[in-house]
Formats: structure tokens, C-alpha cells, sequence
């Protein structure tokens, strides 16, 4: 893996997609992530971040970036392409679960930037992942895509890494009322008696009779 930096330096020289000669190469750069690149990474991670101002995002990735650098369990990973920051990766050696202690490093979130894919910036960030892995005698290697994002699941199984569970959300309030049903009497009406009330309102719609005119 080339070697990590905590600024911006010349990196590895990467062919192109395709093939190409050495004229036509490229710079990819495997870096430590630096508070200034927090605007980049809240626009990167736009959609994952919460759902406040840019401004408030952009202030969480700056405390997550400071809280990655003060940690030796955490890792916070970000490539340039050719000094642009074309993708990131969130790194944090912990176990496969609370009740499953093998130790493993989860790959957090690992994006790259639409317009600068197939370039290798998904294959660096990954190698990123198992070095910090190694480094630490980890045998297992996670990570967590959105299950909607089918070109980064397809590379991921590509990688050999299999989907092993489903990690589902929704708002507490709303699981909340499909556990508990309403209580009689707190003027919520369930569908059933909703659907009979409507039945009953045409029924007798129905026997109502309009008086013509002689």
C-alpha cells in the first residue's frame, strides 16, 4: 500500500482505465483526513450525515476527523487523485459484534466521488481498510454501503465481501406505534372501524330518496 501522509504529497502513480502510457498516468495519494477537508466529505457524504445545515455537518466532521486522529482504533482514510480529494473511508478496529468478540476492522462508508470513478479510488481505499487491518493482526475486514448503492455492492463482492446482515432504522415514534396499538378510547380509529363507518355512510346515502319535481 503506498504510504499514508497527513498532508497532501506526490503519491503513487496510477495507470488509467484502460491502459495508457506513462504520459497519460495519474496520482493517487492514501492520506490521514485533515480538518480543512471536512467541506469536501459533508458534500461527498451528503446523503448519510444528519439532516441539519451544511454548516452543522461540516462541524460534526470536523470533531469526527479530530476524535479519528486522536485514536489509535480509529483511522479516518482519504485519497486524492491528482491533489483533488476524489473519495474517504472511515476505519475502526473493534469486534464483529457485542456479543461476538473476534476482533475486526469495520470500513465505514467507503465513497468516491461520481465524476472521479474507476480510477482506482475504490480499490485504494479498500487496501487502506486491510493494511490497517494487518498492521493490527485483524483477521476480518467489514464494511457498510448503502443497500442501494449496487455498483459499490457488486465491487464489495468482488472483494469477497459478503452481506452477513441488514442493518435497518426508523424513527422510535414510529416503531413505537406498531408495537403498541392505540388505547380504546384515545380517539384514534383503526382502519377496520374507519372502513365500517364509510360502509354504513353509503348505505344510507344510498336509501335516502330525492324528491321529484311534479
Amino acid at each position: 500500500m503506498p504510504r499514508l501522509s497527513s498532508r497532501r504529497d506526490p503519491g503513487v502513480g496510477c495507470p488509467p482505465p484502460g491502459g495508457g502510457d506513462g504520459m497519460s498516468r495519474f496520482s493517487l495519494t492514501p492520506r490521514i483526513a485533515q480538518r480543512e477537508d471536512a467541506p469536501v466529505l459533508a458534500e461527498l457524504w451528503s446523503d448519510v450525515l444528519r439532516r441539519v445545515d451544511r454548516a452543522e455537518q461540516i462541524a460534526d466532521l470536523e470533531l469526527v476527523i479530530k476524535a479519528a486522529a486522536e485514536s489509535p482504533e480509529h483511522r479516518f482514510i482519504v485519497v486524492d487523485l491528482d491533489g483533488e480529494l476524489a473519495g474517504a473511508v472511515y476505519l475502526r478496529l473493534t469486534t464483529v459484534s457485542p456479543i461476538n468478540l473476534d476482533p475486526c476492522v469495520q470500513s465505514i462508508q467507503p465513497r468516491v466521488f461520481d465524476h472521479l470513478r474507476r480510477r482506482g479510488v475504490g480499490r485504494a481505499l479498500m487496501e487502506a481498510s486491510v493494511a490497517f487491518a494487518e498492521e493490527n493482526g485483524v483477521l476480518h475486514v467489514t464494511t457498510a454501503v448503502p443497500a442501494t448503492a449496487r455498483d459499490a455492492n457488486r465491487f464489495m463482492a468482488r472483494l469477497a465481501l459478503a452481506p452477513v446482515a441488514t442493518l435497518r432504522l426508523a424513527p422510535t415514534s414510529v416503531v413505537r406505534s406498531r408495537l403498541t396499538p392505540p388505547a380504546p378510547g384515545s380517539g384514534r380509529s383503526t382502519p377496520r372501524v374507519l372502513v365500517a363507518r364509510r360502509n354504513q355512510r353509503r348505505a344510507r346515502a344510498a336509501q335516502v330518496q330525492v324528491p321529484f319535481p311534479d
